[in-house]
């Protein structure tokens, strides 16, 4: 598969969960899906796309076989949906997982279960990681990877692969100065020392000078 574009991930991300949030109101009109694609809520990051990117979206999608677009006899606007279900033969839990992944971001598997709630809800987390490890399995082509942990990081993450291999940011390098040497501490320690020892024999002679002066 070739990688989608922002767009065509926010768009295909909007489907999938309106199909599952708000099934009543699905599929949506061009309007409807645009508002979702710019919601505020449950968006990393949040977009502000027009329709007529939306439409270019779905239009590459449609090609993909991932969207398509259906307009009824007593309907004269068009609406739009996705085929995850139908061209990768994925079931409710896993468009699930797939919609909070291209809406949100790099998931933990605790995320990802409490933020599918609404469109699925996964008993347990070896549930929610069964399904994972699933879309991760997949041949030819895998549809999510599970990311090294990162630095400060208790547990590892999920992302998609809809738009390509993923960028995993490299571990921050602090540099640490190298030990003080002990060698010129010490000796730098013994130079002190013996200047103390100097300026005591010096203030001794000048308070013995005085001595005889007076």
């Amino acid at each position: 598969m070739d990688p989608l574009s922002p767009g065509e991930v926010r768009v295909l991300g909007a489907l999938a969960e309106k199909d599952l949030t708000t099934p009543d109101y699905y599929p949506l009109t061009l309007n409807s899906l645009t508002t979702a694609c710019n919601q505020v809520s449950n968006r990393d990051p949040v977009m502000a796309l027009g329709e007529a990117v939306v439409m270019d979206a779905l239009n590459r999608l449609r090609e993909r076989r991932l969207a398509f677009m259906f307009q009824g006899a007593d309907s004269r606007v068009a609406k739009f949906g996705h085929r995850l279900v139908e061209t990768l033969g994925l079931g409710r839990p896993e468009v699930a997982l797939l919609a909070v992944l291209l809406l949100r971001g790099p998931q933990t598997v605790g995320e990802l279960r409490g933020r599918t709630g609404r469109m699925h809800e996964f008993a347990t987390l070896e549930e929610a990681e069964a399904a994972l490890q699933g879309l991760a399995e997949r041949t030819p082509e895998a549809l999510v990877v599970r990311l090294p942990r990162q630095p400060g990081m208790k547990e590892q993450r999920y992302a998609h692969l809809f738009a390509g291999p993923v960028a995993v940011e490299a571990p921050t390098v602090v540099e640490v100065p190298p030990p003080p040497d002990e060698g010129r501490l010490a000796r730098a320690e013994a130079e002190l020392a013996a200047l103390r020892g100097e300026v005591a024999a010096l203030r001794a002679e000048v308070a013995e000078f005085r001595r005889l002066l007076g």
